[in-house]
């Protein structure tokens, strides 16, 4: 309590109007030095190791196996800083040296039986153990855990869920091994998000029992293909099937694309994309096929097939249920996209954090020692707050890999909407904190040795790839809305997609809202399923209205975008907030209990203080705002003594930090340049 009344006194001074300071001689003093946080800060009022088993969820023995595996290599460039060794990809390497580091990456993982069992053991354990695996990956490198993704979720997923035995046979035991490389052809130059719409083309030959695969016009070409420039050999080709002049819409055809000694094949184009803002260690490539022909067998055909003299089979006879059945299986990438956001804020939020417990900046009075970082409120404001949102989004991304794990044909709807929304909203919160911790870090954030500022460029992609983010709050929003629909015609309780909450009566938030009331859970959950029922009912209300005035119901939706944003938001947050709720309900440990509470108080707090949606549709008085507005800097004061702690308890080895989260210091001193 003496260091908190302490720094309440040097705050309070230093915020203060004073002008009575005489002039006075500066006197020197001592060169700065490092003081590990560990040595400054209180100790911890919680078990570091137990809040790490909530973070990471499972698989931490697997995890650390394989986060020391890499720090054993020199393949994963450890460099000695500040007296301690760090593991970071040289990115000052050439895109061609990027790539070529990469792939001797994927040689040693292999030879190391990391991706043993990948794709031909089944079952909660593989999986939950591959999905922990793949996270430590990211953590190291972004361009190498998109390249082992590609080859095993993209081509091998869409192997082992489009195909069948015959498919699973020849190329599941060869993709885990890496005799072959896959890769996945679905973007094209003309239709990202709009899967529906791609041009290229494929027929069927019934007199020589092949199919015909045509790249039609430029903007059919395919594009942003992981692996496809250097070093795939097959490829799972994403294309509209005619079948006698009737197009039965988007199928996948397995496709090779480079013979074994590394040549591309014939009728085959292959062009590299180029140099990236970050990722230059995936090969991306574009690809035209000039009438190829593959066996009427490699057509993936789980959902439909073509019989060999030509008719086409398949037991969903509605396209647009057997598109939604061709499109199911890639939530996985949603799935993995979502979690690794959250672990690369945990990576920038130690790194600010832990700099902020050893950087001083200004003292309060004459020959007094400067301040610690975050121990200005305006430094908590910036950093803590997004601290509690990425442990929310961790119990989300634990809710959601669970639930796509051990997926149901019932819950295909609900991982789609959860997974677009999750995926949203995580990956945004991750790039909106990699700024911030990037300029909380002032100029030593610029350093791509630091980390931060790379990791920027590297994950900024994660908002458009596998599905536009503003499309995905879309596609959520009008999942509600269908939901909604046959909920009113049925005239029956919702009973999908975390809408239960509106079969019972409306909350009623208080007029004037006390700090015991505004940290509560049950204000906490009202409030959101108040803002997610009221938005779902005027984005319902808005549709029918457009639709009455003659507009179709498509676009009606699409005049309706700001309520669609808005209602994809509140669906989401309430989503996130619900994890949390059940993973702190699950948690015995008093001390525990007792920092989760805050961390959701701060949730919940900052999110109705940012966002604008609250006073916009008056589920927030302005006065009940401003007492919101308070509870946010009070709660900041409130987990600051908990700041190591936390980020100690993401589960990030030092090693994959940076050096200025230690002794900045020594890792900058002139005989790190001699040396």
């Amino acid at each position: 309590m003496e260091k908190v009344n302490f720094r309440t006194q040097v705050l309070t001074r230093h915020l203060q109007d004073n002008h009575r300071v005489a002039a006075t001689a500066i006197s020197s003093s001592p060169c700065l030095s490092y003081t590990p946080p560990e040595v400054s800060e209180q100790p911890s009022s919680f078990d570091v190791n137990s809040m790490r088993k909530l973070m990471d969820g499972h698989n931490l023995e697997d995890r650390d196996w394989l986060f020391n595996l890499m720090i054993q290599s020199k393949l994963f460039n450890p460099k000695l800083r500040g007296g301690k060794v760090f593991v970071v990809p040289d990115y000052n390497q050439s895109m061609e040296q990027q790539r070529e580091i990469t792939m001797k990456r994927i040689q040693y993982l292999l030879d190391h039986g990391v991706f043993e069992g990948w794709l031909t053991r089944k079952g909660f354990d593989a999986e939950m153990r591959k999905l922990a695996l793949l996270e430590v990956i990211e953590i190291f490198d972004h361009s190498l855990a998109i390249k082992i993704g590609v080859h095993f979720f993209l081509w091998g997923g869409a192997v082992q869920f489009f195909g069948t035995k015959r498919h699973h046979d020849r190329w599941l035991s060869a993709t885990e091994n890496y005799l072959i490389k896959g890769c996945f052809s679905m973007t094209e130059l003309g239709h990202g998000s709009n899967v529906r719409g791609i041009e290229t083309i494929t027929t069927y030959d019934s007199k020589t029992r092949e199919f015909v695969i045509n790249t039609p016009c430029e903007s059919a070409q395919k594009y942003w293909i992981g692996g496809a420039a250097n070093h795939a050999t097959h490829t799972v080709v994403f294309s509209q099937l005619n079948i006698d002049g009737k197009n039965e819409g988007v199928h996948a055809f397995i496709t090779q694309i480079r013979d074994e000694d590394g040549n591309v094949c014939p009728n085959i184009r292959i062009s590299d994309c180029g140099h990236k803002i970050g990722l230059n260690g995936v090969d991306n490539g574009r690809i035209w096929f000039d009438n190829v022909r593959i066996p009427r067998e490699n057509l993936l055909n789980s959902v439909a097939d073509v019989s060999p003299d030509g008719k086409y089979l398949s037991a969903i006879k509605d396209p647009d249920q057997r598109f939604g059945a061709f499109m199911a299986p890639l939530t996985s990438g949603r799935v993995t996209i979502a979690v690794s956001a959250i672990y690369s804020a945990k990576i920038s939020l130690a790194i600010a954090i832990r700099y902020s417990l050893t950087r001083r900046a200004f003292s309060i009075a004459p020959n007094a020692p400067e301040v610690l970082l975050l121990d200005y409120p305006s430094h908590q404001r910036r950093l803590l707050p997004l601290l509690a949102k990425t442990y929310a989004m961790s119990f989300a991304g634990n809710y959601l890999k669970q639930l796509y794990v051990k997926r149901t044909p019932q819950l295909i709807k609900t991982i789609h909407v959860v997974s677009s929304g999750f995926k949203a909203i995580l990956t945004w919160h991750n790039m909106r904190t990699l700024q911030e911790c990037r300029e909380a870090c002032g100029g030593q954030g610029l350093k791509t040795e630091n980390r931060i500022g790379q990791l920027k460029g590297e994950f900024d992609v994660q908002s458009t790839f596998e599905g536009d983010n503003n499309v995905l709050m879309q596609q959520v929003s009008k999942a509600l809305l269908a939901e909604y629909a046959a909920v009113k015609r049925k005239n029956k309780p919702f009973k999908e997609l975390g809408l239960e909450h509106m079969n019972k009566s409306c909350p009623i938030i208080p007029s004037q809202l006390t700090v015991s009331t505004a940290r509560s859970a049950q204000f906490q959950n009202d409030i959101f399923c108040l803002r997610e029922r009221d938005l779902l009912n005027r984005f319902a209300a808005e549709v029918s209205r457009y639709q009455a005035q003659g507009e179709s119901k498509e676009s009606a939706f699409i005049a309706s975008y700001q309520l669609a944003e808005d209602l994809g938001r509140a669906f989401t947050d309430r989503a996130i907030l619900q994890t949390f709720i059940e993973a702190e309900n699950n948690v015995t440990d008093a001390p525990l209990k007792n920092v989760l509470s805050l961390l959701r108080s701060m949730y919940v707090l900052v999110t109705l203080d940012e966002d604008a949606a609250f006073l916009r549709y008056s589920y927030l008085t302005t006065e009940n705002a401003a007492t919101v507005r308070k509870e946010v800097a009070k709660l900041c004061s409130e987990i600051r003594p908990h700041a190591l702690a936390l980020v100690s308890s993401l589960g990030i080895p030092d090693a994959f930090l940076s050096p200025i989260a230690f002794d900045w210091v020594a890792a900058n001193s002139w005989s790190t340049v001699q040396n």
